[in-house]
């Protein structure tokens, strides 16, 4: 349950001053063998802090994103409008350089989609089509379902699946090693002969919420229509299948390819004083998919990677190399908007410092994520000490993302993920759940006021960050 705007406003601009003081006189806080060095940046560490979690301006710039522009799936003319709006705001605020750098990417339109039971009786089951799938017949596909458990699983049952649509029955465990299921399930029952495939959805049990997201074909099978049903609606075509009975399901799906269309990356900067060549990358993938509003999966990565260029503005921090914000376009469906980056700024690529992505929610409780050299992580550890008022201390192994990565790999620049609690992003994710309502203010203010910190510092620290 989302807290109200203006209470969570209230309780932060009294808290986190609070936290602030203690923060400054506790000498625990200040005791650690790399904590000298720290000092020339604790004034603007505390000043971020305290202006991002002042007001909800960051949760409120993410409420209208969600609310006018809804769903932004690529090639759609929300996305289009999402674009512009961006751009323009990004001007409002004062930042470098803004523009937007052009991508073609895939139009995928959804359409109409249903599924239903027809056998023993008669009923509706709560569907969503895979994205990228290929369409049914305009009167549907109906065959006898064939549940199985995993990829293992329907090779010994490859005889049986011939004619009819597997149903992936995989409780989500990770996402890590549930959405192979989304990804190749569709591929794998084509194989073995079947007409359609359904993937229990790829998340926590929701309210009866199936979830979406790319399926991935094989040029050398010929692909078959896919979709996602409920948790709730694969349990019961299990329960009846061990009963003994021949369940039979009538999909049909819509879904189709257009000509590609044009899109854009949204570029603002925050350009060095002294090295401004150095860049601090830091983004997130302003597309969604065509359900829900796409506020977790990615407006808030957005909103709070934009918002710590948007502070430094405010308070007049201007750091040794440039701070460079990129709303991503195509991350659902093709990571175009990735390449484009990567290509456009070959030449450049040794010259990104570090690269901060934010594509995992922002819901508490929330961490941070790191890969990189051990002498990288050390300064970085030390850096997280100044997010001791937000309770971010630790720093885990393992950060970074889809859209930062092509370009960090080129090169090799250490990389950093926002990582906000898995269970809850996963619930809603790529769901039509995923609205501004389930994330707080305080949460979207958190995020930023830390992201705009560790940013600060490494591009305004002497030395680059190693690699």
């Amino acid at each position: 349950m989302s807290v109200p705007v203006g209470r969570a406003a209230g309780v932060l601009r009294v808290l986190v001053p609070v936290l602030l003081l203690l923060y400054a006189v506790t000498p625990s806080a200040q005791s650690g063998p790399s904590a000298a060095w720290l000092a020339p940046y604790r004034g603007a560490a505390a000043t971020l802090i305290a202006s991002a979690t002042g007001d909800d301006a960051a949760w409120q710039r993410l409420a209208e994103l969600t609310d006018t522009f809804g769903p932004r799936l690529s090639g759609s003319d929300n996305l289009s409008r999402a674009i512009t709006w961006a751009a323009d705001a990004m001007k409002r605020d004062g930042l470098d350089r803004v523009r937007t750098e052009p991508v073609m990417v895939p139009h995928w339109i959804r359409g109409h989609e249903a599924a239903e039971i027809t056998t023993p009786q008669r009923d509706t089951l709560t569907v969503l089509g895979l994205g990228d799938s290929v369409s049914t017949p305009a009167a549907g596909i109906e065959g006898e379902v064939l549940v199985v458990t995993s990829f293992d699983d329907l090779r010994r049952h490859a005889t049986d699946a011939r004619g009819r649509i597997v149903l992936f029955n995989t409780p989500f465990m990770t996402y890590g090693e549930t959405v192979a299921y989304r990804t190749g399930g569709a591929r794998a029952a084509a194989v073995q002969g079947a007409i359609g495939a359904l993937v229990r959805a790829v998340g926590p049990m929701g309210l009866r919420t199936p979830h979406t997201g790319a399926v991935q074909y094989a040029q050398d099978v010929a692909p078959i229509p896919s979709a996602a049903i409920a948790g709730e609606d694969a349990n019961r075509i299990v329960r009846m299948v061990a009963r003994g009975q021949r369940v039979r399901v009538r999909l049909t799906l819509e879904g189709h390819f257009e000509a590609d269309a044009a899109s854009a990356n949204v570029v603002g900067e925050i350009l060095g004083r002294e090295r401004p060549e150095e860049i601090v990358l830091l983004g997130g993938h302003l597309d969604s998919w065509d359900v829900g509003s796409g506020a977790s999966d990615d407006a808030v990565g957005c909103v709070v990677t934009w918002e710590a260029l948007r502070l430094m503005k405010k308070l007049g921090l201007r750091p040794r190399r440039t701070v460079r914000l990129v709303l991503f376009t195509n991350e659902e469906n093709g990571l175009r908007g990735a390449a484009a980056y990567a290509d456009h700024y070959a030449a450049q690529a040794r010259d990104h410092v570090f690269a901060l992505e934010s594509d995992s929610g922002v819901f508490l409780p929330a961490g941070l994520g790191f890969s990189g050299s051990e002498d990288a992580h050390a300064i970085i550890r030390d850096i997280a000490t100044l997010l001791a008022p937000l309770g971010l201390l630790e720093v885990r192994v393992g950060g970074g993302g889809a859209d930062v990565g092509p370009i960090a790999m080129a090169g090799n620049a250490p990389t950093m993920a926002y990582l906000g609690d898995s269970e809850k992003y996963f619930q809603i994710h790529h769901t039509p759940a995923d609205t501004v309502e389930r994330i707080a203010p305080g949460e979207v203010s958190r995020a930023a006021a830390a992201i705009a910190v560790m940013a600060y510092v490494v591009a305004e620290m002497p030395q680059r960050l190693p690699k």
